[in-house]
Parts: structure tokens; sequence; C-alpha cells
């Protein structure tokens, strides 16, 4: 039981270390970088395969969703360790989008067989919303019309994965569609591991499933909150593979990770990834405690994403002619790192809602 004062616990335990453990050995004999990239170059970059291992074999779509809804009855915290591996191995599966943030706004909502569906892992949802929504912005919603839906829903994440989406609509209803009862239409994204689709409901039916906005509201902050641990594993794997490289690779007969130079620049970017692993373990450790949730999980988002994109950068950059090659796989990573740094909300908004949260003016621009 926390307390008001409880302070964030940061470390992992020996729980999640164990899960951390599993989950890697199951990415590294089946997610390996050279079959992501064939996956982007293909028609189908989602992994059906990978997520039946990952969310049925090891039961991880359930982790979030108590045991008498047939889930695993964890917290956020193991969650995040998922999250940190899937991000290492910028794994093609719809984790974050469905056994976090479509399981976050069910909860909401209690929905049983929803969440029993998810649960199974045989069932993957998505919430109908942009991927690019703060918690604490508008959010597009659906018409209803003659007791079915119609409208225009962009950029929703693994929407073409999904088997149902959770559509909210303009009577503040949110509602569960069945995904082959409306018009998925895939766009181009910068990050080809995490599909983006427009969504198009054309008279879709829809059971109602509770109120929308605080269920939207509610997966969006575990959406933002948990993303910062995806964006941890993103950094992390282009800090340890770019020192490892410069340990290989030699210039005048000696290691280029050798030179004073370029010495200071992985401290610099070593020092930023363990920041960014405190904010992420902080936010993750708030979401499970429901302590100072908002203002965490905002300060986390507003720091990752930075880190995230530096690392990713300053990896294609120090690989050198090797990096800009499209066998290597750091371009999957700085396009991952540049499209989650827009996913739930920019660093900018984020910031803005820490100065709020925590009563600090916004400097005036100009």
């Amino acid at each position: 039981m926390s307390t008001p004062n409880a302070e964030p616990d940061l470390l992992y335990s020996e729980e999640e270390e164990a899960l951390r453990a599993a989950v890697r050995d199951l990415l590294t004999d089946h997610c390996g970088p050279a079959a992501v990239i064939a996956r982007t170059e293909s028609d189908t970059p989602y992994d059906p395969a990978l997520w039946k291992q990952l969310a049925e074999g090891m039961g991880l779509a359930g982790l979030l969703i108590p045991e008498v809804r047939g889930g695993q009855g964890a917290s956020h915290r193991e969650v995040a360790v998922v999250l940190e591996e899937l991000g290492r191995a910028v794994a093609p599966v719809p984790y974050l989008t469905s056994a976090v943030v479509a399981t976050e706004a069910l909860l909401a909502c209690d929905d049983a067989e929803l969440l029993e569906r998810l649960a199974s892992g045989r069932t993957v949802g998505a919430l109908a919303v942009s991927l690019t929504t703060a918690p604490g912005a508008p959010f597009a919603t659906a018409r209803v019309e003659g007791g079915s839906l119609h409208g225009e829903l962009t950029s929703v994440a693994d929407a073409v994965a999904a088997d149902v989406l959770l559509v909210p609509a303009d009577d503040d209803n949110l509602y569960a569609v069945a995904a082959d009862a409306v018009t998925r239409t895939p766009r181009i994204p910068l990050d080809l591991t995490r599909p983006l689709a427009t969504v198009t409901l054309d008279g879709a039916p829809g059971r109602s499933l509770g109120p929308a906005e605080p269920a939207v509201r509610r997966a969006l902050r575990a959406g933002a909150g948990l993303l910062a641990s995806e964006q941890l594993g993103v950094a992390d794997w282009a800090l340890t593979e770019t020192v490892r490289y410069l340990k290989e690779r030699k210039q005048f007969n000696r290691p280029v990770g050798g030179f004073q130079a370029l010495k200071h620049r992985l401290a610099q970017l070593w020092l930023e990834v363990v920041s960014l692993r405190a904010a992420a373990r902080a936010a993750a450790d708030a979401l499970t405690t429901g302590h100072d949730t908002g203002l965490t999980v905002a300060v986390a988002q507003s720091y990752a994403s930075p880190v995230a994109v530096h690392a990713t950068e300053e990896a294609l950059q120090l690989h050198g002619g090797l990096g800009m090659t499209w066998e290597h796989p750091v371009h999957l990573y700085l396009k991952r790192a540049k499209a989650d740094s827009l996913a739930y909300g920019s660093a900018g908004a984020h910031r803005e809602a820490v100065a709020g949260l925590a009563d600090l003016p916004i400097p005036a621009s100009g």
C-alpha cells in the first residue's frame, strides 16, 4: 500500500529481471534485425507469429488485466520491462497499442468480455485515436447517426493489426467496433515497424462500453508513461551497440573508441540514458501506485523523446558509412525514436503539462 509521501521505487525486482531475461531470449531467437528489416520491405510489417508467442505463449498481453478477467494481475512496472525489451528489438508487434492503451481504456469501462479476449492474446485491440494525441489534448470522435457510427479517424496506430477498435463518439460514449466492419486504409509512416491507418466508419455497428472521456484519458496517460520505457530500450540499444562498434573499429591502428572526443560524446550519452532510465522507471512506478501520476508521466515524456532521438542520431553518425546502409539496423531505431517523439504528445506538449501541474509560469516567446 503506497503512502502519500512514498518515494518511487526505481529499482528492478528479481521477478522483473527474470521477466526481462525471458523476453530478451525470445526476441533474440525470433526478432533479429535482419528479420525486422525484411518485414519493413514486405506488405506485412506486423509479425503475428511473434505476437502469438509473446501474447499467448508467455501471457504478456494480459499483464495489466486482473486475474478475475483472465489476465496476470501484474503492474505497470512489469509491462515497462517488457516494453524496454521490445524497444531494444524494435519489435513489430502491437503490444503498446493493444496490451497497454486499448487495455487501459477497457479497464476504465470494466468490460469483462473484451478484457478476457485481449488477455488471451487471440484478440488485438486498438484505440481509434490519433497516435500523436497527448493525454490532455482534444481527440477526434465518430458521429452517431441512426444507431451506427460514421466518420474518419486518422493516424490510428496498429489499426490494420487489430480485431476490435475502440471508437470514441460524439455522444460521449466509447464503442467497440469489429475491425472488419470499417475501412482501414494504411498510411506510410516514418516508422515502418508501427503501421498507421485511416479508419473510415460508414454506418458501422458498435457496442457502447461506457463514457469515452475518462477511458481515453486513462489510456493515453498510460500509453505516454510506458512509451518512455520503450524509448529507453531504443536509446539503450543505440548506446550499447555504438560502444561495442567503436571498441572494434580501428583507425591509425587503434580503436576509434579510444579517441578523447568520442569518449566525451559517449559519456554524455551514457548520462542521458541513465537519467532516462530513472524517469521511465518513475513513470511506471507512478502508474502502479497512482501517486503524482500525471506529473511524473509528463516529466518522463518531456525527457524521453529528446534522449532517444539523440542516442539514435549519435549511433547513426558514429557508425560512419556502415550506419548509412540499409542492411544495418540503426535506421530502424532512428525512425522509431523520431516517430515516438510525436506519439502521445510531443516533448513540448508534455513540458507545458509539467508547467501547469507544477504551477510554473511558461516563459513568454519572442
